[in-house]
């Protein structure tokens, strides 16, 4: 039995207001597998890009196989997301039409062990917006004291 990894961008949260989510398979080659299996991945800086109506994941950092040779993979490159194609052409046009952007949500794997990329469409936050976000954590975390305490 192996363990399910997940690798959370929670600048994601911060910075954006998700509307949709979607979950996408990885193209992956080589060792990259390996590298995420272990958690050396992450997708804080990452972002989804349209090329040839086809959606890659730009950004996205797996680290290199320490038990790799020669044939190891680059850390950084883009990465081809599987989706059916009623969900890239919606996708598409919601990101043209709108200015939307697609933000890459959580990485993990699933129970069979393949690793798949949880995307959000989302609307990126005004400032007021974020300062109103960190009011409600901060009072949330205050209400759990509170209630911790009794």
């Amino acid at each position: 039995m192996q363990k399910t990894v997940n690798i959370l961008n929670k600048r994601a949260r911060f910075d954006y207001e998700i509307l949709e989510t979607y979950t996408a398979g990885i193209v992956l080659a080589g060792t990259e597998i390996k590298s995420i299996r272990l958690g050396k991945a992450n997708i804080t800086e990452s972002f989804c890009e349209f090329s040839n109506n086809e959606l890659f994941a730009i950004n996205t950092y797996i680290e290199e196989y320490s038990f790799g040779n020669q044939f190891n993979h680059k850390a950084r490159s883009e990465r081809k997301l599987l989706l059916n194609r009623r969900e890239l052409k919606s996708l598409a046009r919601s990101v043209q039409a709108k200015g939307l952007t697609i933000v890459p949500l959580k990485l993990f794997t699933n129970e069979k062990g393949l690793a798949k990329l949880q995307i959000g469409l989302c609307r990126g936050k005004k400032t007021y917006d974020k300062r109103e976000s960190l009011k409600e954590q901060d009072t949330k975390r205050d209400l759990d004291r509170i209630k911790k305490s009794y």
